[in-house]
């Protein structure tokens, strides 16, 4: 699973979504912040939201165990004082013992051993620090993401499901979370793409064929006449739903 976005590193990063300030803001004010907290932010991918942790002036320990994903976040965040990039599994991220005021994961939960990442937690968080587990994910009430779906259930072999099935699951956050209390918020997230913007966002997705696989130009043919149906101007609004799951483990 690490090797999943192999390839796909500077699509991700070009081409996701951000959080939304809201999100950031209520992660300072509800787990009492300061510029001398530590955050670990898990599965840290290309530093979308590890950037956005360290504009706040946070020291942010990212942990990311792909080297393509580790690498193009370096290239753009080295610059910070407060940054450090470790490779390593979130299951077993070399950390020390409670040595953490909050763990972030954004876009990544589904891909851990979630007991192994439990006990990973409880070892590293600081006494009654949380975790913050977050995914901007697609509107599957609207009509785009239906026959998005559709398409990727036809052309990805790999697909089980945006977010690996995960929205599917919510009994997993119960089990997580210490006695199954957990705060959810959700905000509003859409995002505003292009042609180029909307084909990268899907091919950045972990089960997209990758070029020169026999699916590939199948795959981007149905997605640009998805576009072409939907797009207003040369413009097409995806619809984003930013939730956030944050609670003790």
């Amino acid at each position: 699973m690490i090797e999943n976005f192999t390839g796909k590193a500077d699509l991700y990063s070009k081409h996701r979504p951000s959080y939304p300030k809201e999100y950031i803001e209520n992660l300072l004010s509800g787990n009492q912040l300061s510029e001398s907290s530590v955050i670990a932010d898990i599965g840290s991918g290309t530093g979308i939201l590890t950037k956005l942790l360290l504009e706040k002036k946070l020291y942010v320990i990212a942990i990311e165990p792909n080297d393509d994903m580790r690498r193009n976040a370096e290239m753009a965040l080295n610059k910070y004082e407060k940054y450090k990039s470790i490779n390593a599994t979130a299951e077993n991220t070399s950390l020390k013992n409670n040595s953490v005021d909050l763990i972030t994961v954004a876009q990544a939960f589904h891909w851990f051993d979630k007991e192994k990442f439990k006990l990973e937690c409880k070892r590293i968080l600081k006494e009654g620090s949380k975790v913050s587990l977050v995914w901007n994910s697609k509107d599957l009430s609207s009509p785009i993401m239906i026959e998005l779906q559709e398409i990727c259930n036809e052309t990805c072999p790999k697909f089980n499901g945006f977010s690996g099935g995960i929205e599917d699951t919510p009994d997993v956050y119960e089990q997580f979370f210490k006695d199954g209390i957990f705060e959810i918020k959700v905000y509003k997230n859409d995002l505003e793409m292009d042609l180029e913007g909307f084909l990268g966002r899907n091919m950045s997705s972990s089960f997209s064929p990758l070029r020169g696989e026999k699916e590939y130009e199948t795959y981007r043919s149905a997605l640009a006449n998805l576009f072409n149906k939907y797009s207003l101007n040369g413009k097409i609004v995806y619809p984003y739903i930013t939730k956030s799951y944050l609670g003790h483990v």
